[in-house]
């Protein structure tokens, strides 16, 4: 059974740091695209990033462009989100999902991913 697992998620005041990690198990990870979304309380789930299996293609909201930085690692089964300069409205739940085969049009539907991790916190202060 395939799994993702989120991790490095926390406190942090504005203008700080965080990188998540998302660990893949069960499934073979090179074949799939990862996607970072995030959902803050009372809102939509929002994707925030997205990277092609080889991850030689990467894709941001527009807001995280320049200060988020989507990465991964095949070896490890990982897929990094660097996030910088965080502000408070970055506060939510953020969540990795893996998809084989989607496509660019796509990249950016929750509905169109197959395997999500179970989250986690981020929460920027101001």
């Amino acid at each position: 059974q395939a799994t993702l697992v989120e991790s490095g998620g926390g406190t942090v005041q504005a203008g700080g740091s965080l990188r998540l990690s998302c660990v893949a198990s069960g499934l073979t990870f090179s074949r799939y695209a990862v996607a970072w979304f995030r959902q803050a309380p009372g809102k939509e789930r929002e994707f925030v990033a997205h990277i092609r299996s080889s991850g030689g293609h990467t894709y941001y909201l527009d807001s995280g462009k320049g200060r988020f930085t989507i990465s991964r690692d095949n070896a490890k089964n990982t897929v990094y989100l660097q996030m910088n300069s965080l502000q408070p409205e970055d506060t939510a739940v953020y969540y990795c999902a893996a998809k084989t085969g989607i496509i660019l049009s796509a990249i950016r539907d929750p509905t169109q991913y197959t395997y999500w991790g179970q989250g986690t916190q981020v929460t920027v202060s101001s």
